[in-house]
């Protein structure tokens, strides 16, 4: 039975995964601030600790999923909020590496999440694993996010960085925040509603998780989108037609700047992300276009 240890685990990405890890037999232990609320939410069976050392050191051990931080966006980015957001990352997964080490079989591999936020602010330019990055500070979080991750590799550990985008799925995500004013004829695009948005329905992302754990010659970072980004124009629009609703009142830059200054630059900047290197080692999506997402997302 194989064996994996999940932080993120009662997430939004995380509890999907759960569940369909569990429903191909596999074992799961959960890294988790609330055990009890956690175990709630979890497939039965699922072991969930609220520290790393209460788990076996000397059982094998197939993967480390490595899901957790706190919202980026769900509140301004004061110096407190950014150094939270630090600690929830960079912090936790330099906990998570240092814990490998005491292991005496360790894992074969570590799958770590990391955000398209990665790249910073890119215009128009098209974005590819390869491609520079814009110094801001989603790219300092992400960067030294994925730099903590990535020393397992001196560990003898295979590491795969997960670069993920907007998720869309049913019952939570960023999704679920927009659907109140959209169903009411209210939504629009934001800002001048030309920066792009890189998004991923969630069966994807989950199918390429499954992907990047089954084969061992990859690794390195991987744009977790689906391969037609659009621009939150084009985002808008699309999801009036799908609920038949208009969408065409936007949300103002000044506002937005308002109310969460710096961090308002997540929604008025973006990436045009493609999966490059998911494409190249052979992996297709299942929706690789925004209607088709959204209509099985709702």
């Amino acid at each position: 039975m194989a064996r994996y240890v999940i932080t993120g685990g009662s997430g939004f990405i995380g509890h999907a995964l759960c569940r369909r890890l569990a429903a191909n037999g596999a074992r799961l232990e959960v890294l988790s601030r609330d055990p009890a609320r956690a175990a709630r939410a979890l497939p039965a069976g699922t072991r969930v600790v609220r520290r790393l050392d209460e788990l076996a050191r000397d059982e094998p051990l197939d993967a480390v999923i490595n899901l957790a931080g706190e919202p980026i966006a769900d509140a301004r980015w004061s110096a407190a909020r950014k150094q939270r957001l630090r600690d929830s990352r960079i912090a936790l997964t330099d906990g998570l590496v240092d814990w490998m080490k005491g292991l005496s079989a360790r894992p074969r591999v570590l799958l770590s999440a990391s955000a398209v936020g990665f790249y910073g602010d890119q215009g128009d330019t098209i974005v590819r694993e390869n491609g520079p990055a814009h110094p801001e500070f989603t790219h300092e979080l992400c960067s030294r996010w994925e730099q903590s991750a990535q020393s397992a590799r001196g560990l003898g550990v295979r590491v795969a960085i997960v670069r993920i985008g907007l998720v869309l799925g049913p019952g939570g995500g960023f999704l679920q925040r927009l659907l109140p004013a959209f169903r009411l004829g209210l939504g629009g695009p934001v800002g001048n509603g030309r920066q792009w948005m890189s998004w991923i329905h969630r069966d994807d992302l989950l199918a390429l998780f499954d992907w990047l754990l089954a084969r061992d010659e990859l690794d390195g970072a991987f744009n977790a989108t689906a391969p037609n980004p659009v621009t939150s124009r084009e985002f808008a629009r699309t999801l009036g037609r799908v609920l038949h609703r208009p969408a065409v009142l936007p949300l103002p830059a000044f506002a937005l700047r308002a109310a969460f200054g710096e961090m308002s630059r997540l929604l008025l900047t973006g990436q045009r992300a493609l999966p490059a290197r998911a494409i190249d080692s052979g992996f297709t999506f299942r929706f690789p276009d925004l209607e088709s997402a959204l209509r099985d997302a709702l």
